[in-house]
């Protein structure tokens, strides 16, 4: 169906008629029928965006009640493990690296890997894993978005866009952000370009989404940024500094996340055994440290980071249990823990640069979330949702000075560097 635009076009330009009166009555029903598609696309994962948040905020609110649940980790461990044991090779058809080879060659995502990544991420958030919920939410999307690709009259090409515009949707009705969820999808892929040709579709898909989320109650993720200080040279300098801290920060969140994923792989080979290690594991860090804070998504502790209320080390205990949580098995995401890296350690250094913590917590989870993800525009864009504009010019500077210093790291193996971070140049290599 891709075609007919093309070939109509060519057509009519050799029979001698008004061109631009055909160019534009195919860009007009082109539009059309990408606005249906991904509407469409954008309500049924804002439906199933919907439910699955609504599913983790209730597991989550229980286990808040009944702290003894956090006990019975390494069990959800093992019995998520027998839950991929449906999908053969599950250590990678179910990760969000297999939507990004979706989008990227065209490879086929697994309709089941829907179920399997809602029940599972559920069931970590119970038991009280360190972990977010849009690694869920891009799987879910990717997965229902490929099918969904296959039920629409659309070649391969087009279900590229389909599947974005799924990831968009997912991202969008979980977290409130619907500008920052259209790009996501369209900057992730491929480092230094984008898809453009997925902007409408992924825009209406989001939009779409967000409006349902919020018809079944979700709130989207706000917070007060307070007094913003003058932009002068001085304040630009100092966030200049948290940029390059956060830089190093993403860096090492990176690290360890895929060092410690190797480690547990190389000393417990069983992936049950592995489970329930890094189930035990959890809890012990939770004794030893006294307190819940590191369990979960986490973003309560944003608000606490805002108002300078967070542990110093606090970035680097989420670090460690994130990297526990995920190595063991345990589903769910690295973006939400990644705000509550980003915002502690932006408190922290909001002391050290004499700057206002609630500033110094928005730069700092912007600048770590564009580290970890290498998409400096998406990172803006939230920083914008969740924190407002007043901000713009301490958020610019920080995103664009950690992008370029947080080398080419990164959450997603998947993930393409198209273009140098420091030159402009095609490099196309892979994710640390």
């Amino acid at each position: 169906m891709s075609g007919w635009n093309k070939d109509e076009v060519t057509k009519e330009i050799r029979e001698g008629e008004n061109w631009l009166h055909i160019t534009v009555w195919n860009r007009m029903v082109f539009l059309l029928r990408w606005l249906v598609l991904s509407g469409i696309t954008g309500a049924v994962l804002g439906v199933v965006g919907s439910v699955f948040g609504i599913c983790v905020n209730y597991v989550t609110g229980i286990r808040a009640l009944h702290p003894w649940i956090l006990l019975g980790l390494p069990l959800g461990g093992i019995a998520i493990v027998f839950l991929y044991q449906w999908e053969k090779k599950q250590e990678k058809k179910s990760s969000t690296n297999l939507v990004l080879d979706a989008i990227h060659a065209g490879t086929e995502i697994p309709v089941k890997t829907a179920p399997l990544i809602f029940a599972s991420t559920v069931l970590t958030h119970f038991f009280g894993g360190s972990a977010g919920r849009e690694g869920a939410a891009l799987q879910l999307g990717g997965s229902i978005g490929n099918f969904l690709g296959k039920l629409f009259p659309v070649d391969d090409e087009d279900r590229r866009i389909v599947i974005m515009c799924g990831m968009s949707a997912a991202f969008s009705a979980l977290f409130g952000t619907p500008i920052a969820a259209a790009i996501f999808s369209m900057e992730v892929a491929s480092v230094g370009i984008m898809q453009y040709a997925a902007l409408v579709p992924c825009v209406a898909s989001s939009v779409t989404a967000s409006w349902i989320a919020g018809r079944f109650g979700l709130a989207a993720e706000h917070f007060e940024l307070g007094v913003i200080p003058a932009f002068d040279m001085l304040n630009a300098g100092k966030v200049l500094v948290l940029g390059l801290a956060c830089a190093a920060v993403s860096i090492l969140f990176c690290v360890v996340l895929h060092r410690t994923e190797d480690l547990f792989r190389k000393w417990f080979p069983n992936p049950f055994l592995r489970a329930a290690a890094a189930g035990v594991t959890v809890i012990l860090l939770t004794i030893l440290v006294g307190n819940s804070d590191y369990l979960g998504a986490g973003m309560d502790i944003v608000e606490r980071a805002m108002a300078g209320k967070v542990f110093a080390g606090a970035f680097l205990l989420k670090m460690l249990f994130t990297a526990v949580t995920l190595a063991g098995g345990f589903k769910g995401g690295e973006i939400v823990p990644t705000f509550f890296i980003g915002a502690a350690f932006g408190c922290l250094m909001s002391g050290v640069l004499q700057i206002a913590p609630s500033l110094g917590t928005a730069c700092g989870m912007a600048a770590v979330f564009c580290g970890v993800t290498n998409c400096p525009i998406t990172a803006l864009l939230i920083s914008f949702e969740m924190f407002g504009y007043e901000g713009a010019p301490f958020f610019l500077i920080a995103v664009a000075v950690s992008y370029m210093q947080s080398g080419y790291y990164g959450l997603y193996h998947s993930q393409k560097i198209v273009y140098s971070k420091v030159r402009p140049e095609k490099i196309n290599r892979s994710i640390r």
